[in-house]
């Protein structure tokens, strides 16, 4: 009877829950401890300058913060005990539908990862046990000789590339293109496993199509920035060029197109606005 994929029972899934929750808030808690240690003692107070926009100006939305690993990674993450038969291992990623998998120890620290490729180098040992040629480079070498393990463990690739929950989407975008990883184990600050990200989730978090571009103008910029009737105006976004038509008022023209200008994404933007 072949092994069933191993899968954690619901009260370990619940404690991984927890887990990814108390590393979410201590990344939180670190930014704004980081921020406040930044900022120094409160500024002097200053006279204020006279006005010379309009009021409701001021109540602009402030852009929205660059997303960070948690809020993109996949949670609770699937690993696999470092004990586990590699037979076992290959039916999980089928099952599951993965490339690769953390490794992890009883507590859930992260000792590494193993993928297909590991799975593919065992399956090709057992198939021919000796190499078809030569083991000429040390890569090669280690490479077959780490391929005749059993075990997850003896299969993985160690040390795991990890990232935190904490940390920007972008660097952890080039963590994974640096390594060459699709997925990367997310880890709380003792080491424990909290998630996975992979490189889709990534690329999806750091490149907006034109709809989420025209959806920031529309409701962040005309609406909520300038108090005006998105109806009123019509904005087209293509390829990241912004076109946006209707009338303005002709002091407030130009202060539109540099907040439409400041948004991430942006390529261009064509001014068809008629000034009243």
């Amino acid at each position: 009877m072949p092994t069933r994929p191993w899968a954690p029972d619901e009260e370990r899934r619940q404690e991984i829950l927890r887990r990814y929750l108390g590393a979410v808030a201590h990344a939180a808690s670190s930014e704004t401890s980081e921020r406040a240690a930044g900022r120094g003692g409160p500024a002097p107070p200053e006279a204020a300058p006279k006005a010379t926009t309009p009021p409701h100006l001021e109540q602009q939305a402030p852009a929205p913060a660059p997303p960070r690993v948690r809020d993109v990674m996949n949670v609770p993450a699937v690993s696999v005990p470092g004990d586990m038969p590699y037979l076992d291992v290959a039916h999980t990623l089928a099952h599951e539908h993965v490339s690769a998998v953390p490794v992890v120890d009883a507590e859930d620290h992260v000792l590494g990862v193993v993928s297909e490729s590991d799975l593919l180098a065992k399956a090709a040992v057992k198939a021919a046990p000796h190499p078809p040629g030569p083991l000429g480079r040390l890569r090669e070498h280690h490479l077959y000789e780490k391929s005749r393990g059993e075990t997850a463990a003896t299969l993985m690739t160690y040390p795991a590339v990890t990232v935190r929950p904490g940390d920007l989407v972008a660097d952890a975008a080039w963590t994974s293109a640096r390594s060459r990883l699709k997925r990367l184990p997310v880890t709380d600050h003792h080491g424990r496993l909290v998630g996975v990200v992979s490189r889709i989730d990534l690329l999806r978090a750091l490149v907006r199509n034109d709809a989420d571009i025209r959806e920031e103008i529309t409701s962040r910029i005309i609406r909520q920035g300038f108090l005006l009737d998105p109806g009123a105006f019509e904005v087209t976004v293509e390829n990241g060029v912004v076109t946006v038509r209707g009338e303005l008022d002709g002091e407030l023209v130009p202060k539109l197109l540099e907040s439409i200008r400041g948004i991430e994404d942006v390529v261009d933007v064509v001014d068809y606005l008629r000034t009243t």
